[in-house]
């Protein structure tokens, strides 16, 4: 089992920039990837971004791409999204996620914090 705790979500200016972790514990030796993935209100969830757990490999949606980073640090069990050059329409909860070795979906999930954008 794998819990993941969100935090650094908020309230921010059209603009300006946010830091979201993601803290892994439980069975985190057997990860193979993270990822970020958002819901905003009366939509489906999307994919934001991923990075794999060895190497660090890292994959964006074209939405958040140049403005978005993703990030790990392996020794937290942590993983990172900074969001820079916010958009309205980028409100939503965002929520992070594990995908085990020897999987091929993403099975544990957090309880997701939100981002708010205004103008």
């Amino acid at each position: 089992q794998v819990q993941l705790v969100e935090s650094g979500g908020g309230l921010v200016q059209a603009g300006g920039s946010l830091r979201l972790s993601c803290a892994a514990t439980g069975r985190t030796g057997s990860t193979y990837a993270m990822a970020w993935f958002r819901q905003a209100p009366g939509k489906e969830r999307e994919f934001v971004a991923q990075i794999r757990w060895s190497g660090g490999s890292t994959v964006y949606a074209d939405s958040v791409k140049g403005r978005f980073t993703i990030s790990r640090d392996n020794a937290k069990n942590t993983m990172y999204l900074q969001l820079n050059t916010l958009k309205l329409e980028d409100t939503a909860v965002y929520y992070c996620a594990a995908q085990q070795l020897g999987t091929s979906r993403y099975g544990y999930w957090g309880q997701g914090t939100q981002v708010t954008v205004s103008s």
